[in-house]
């Protein structure tokens, strides 16, 4: 990815406020995931991409997912509270336009 990036490991380890060979020692012992996450976000990608857990490089985390929100198995929430069934149903008739 840093090649792609047009950057040394030397340089990624900079900009991410690393010690110039810090990222060759990783060969000999894991890092930590804050070191991790300065340099997926010097290089734009997820931490899970740079340990070869996901293919997709987007350093955004959240994945889309669909909740049908007419299944009533799904709890809605707000600030950690269950929304009530009458605002729900509000809720649903806004994102059905009518």
């Amino acid at each position: 990815m840093a090649n792609k990036r047009a950057l040394s490991l030397q340089k990624v380890a900079e900009k991410a406020g690393l010690g110039i060979n810090s990222i060759y020692g990783w060969k000999k012992r894991d890092p930590s995931i804050s070191r991790l996450s300065k340099v997926a976000n010097v290089l734009d990608v997820s931490v899970d991409y740079l340990l070869g857990k996901t293919d997709n490089p987007s350093s955004d985390n959240t994945e889309e997912k669909k909740v049908d929100i007419e299944d009533e198995h799904v709890i809605m929430t707000y600030q950690g509270k269950p929304i009530p069934k009458e605002d729900m149903e509000i809720i649903k008739r806004l994102l059905r336009g009518k």
